[in-house]
C-alpha cells in the first residue's frame, strides 16, 4: 500500500527543501516539518488494541497502539525526521542502519547496524528522506525480513518513480508512506526535480 501526501502546508514546506538557497536553519526545520506529517500518516496504519479508559466524567472505549514500535532511520539523512517521529510516538525504540552507496555502481552496502529486540508485534517504521533507486531501502528492508516483526511502514520526503516502483514490487507487505512523487531519475541516480544531496544539506557537508 502507498500513501502520498497532500496538503499546502506539506508544499510550503517541499518549495524550501527544495529551493538550494534555502539556509541549513530552514532546511532543517522544514525537513521536520514534513517529518510531522509523515509521521501522523504513519501512525495511523499502526497496529491498534481494544481498550477502555476512564475519564474524569466516565469510562469510554480507547484504542492504543499494539506491541512496539521501533522507529529505523537510515544513515544518515534519516536523522534529520527522527525527532519529528519521537514526538508522535515517544514510547518508540530506536534502531539505526547504515547504507552507503557507490557512486559509480550506485548499489547500497550496509556499513552498520545497530537494532533493538523485537518481537512478532513490532512495528518497525524505516525513515530516510530520499528514496531514489531504492537501493537503500531495500538493504535496509533485507536486514528487518529477518527479525520478528508484524508490520514494516517506510516513509520517505521525497520519491522517484524508479525506487517507488522497486520497493512496492520487491516488498510487497510493506507500507510505503511517501510526502511528494517526483518525475524521475538521471544518470547519477538522483532525484529530479528533488533537493539535491539531503545528508549534505541537512549537515551542512
Amino acid at each position: 500500500m502507498v500513501t502520498i501526501l497532500q496538503g499546502t502546508g506539506l508544499s510550503h514546506d517541499v518549495a524550501i527543501v527544495r529551493d538550494k538557497n534555502s539556509s541549513l536553519e530552514l532546511f532543517r526545520n522544514a525537513v521536520k516539518r514534513i517529518g510531522i506529517h509523515l509521521a501522523v500518516e504513519a501512525t495511523k496504519l499502526l497496529p491498534g488494541t481494544n481498550s477502555t479508559v476512564t475519564t474524569p466524567l466516565a469510562t469510554t472505549e480507547a484504542i492504543r497502539i499494539s506491541g512496539s514500535v521501533v522507529v529505523v532511520p537510515v544513515l544518515r539523512a534519516g536523522l534529520g525526521m527522527l525527532d519529528s517521529f519521537l514526538q508522535l510516538i515517544p514510547q518508540a525504540l530506536v534502531g539505526y542502519v547504515g547504507m552507503k552507496r557507490d557512486e559509480t555502481t550506485l548499489a547500497p552496502f550496509e556499513y552498520y547496524k545497530n537494532l533493538p529486540p523485537s518481537d512478532s508485534n513490532t512495528t518497525f517504521i524505516v525513515i530516510d528522506p530520499m528514496l531514489a533507486t531504492g537501493g537503500s531501502m531495500a538493504g535496509t528492508l533485507n536486514s528487518l525480513m529477518e527479525l520478528p516483526h508484524s508490520t514494516i511502514i517506510c516513509c520517505s520526503l521525497i520519491a522517484a518513480p524508479e525506487g517507488l516502483m522497486a520497493i512496492s514490487k520487491g516488498f510487497p507487505n510493506v507500507q510505503l508512506v511517501i510526502g511528494v512523487l517526483d518525475d524521475c531519475l538521471n544518470d547519477q541516480g538522483f532525484i529530479v526535480p528533488g533537493l539535491g544531496d539531503a545528508g549534505d544539506r541537512l549537515f551542512g557537508t
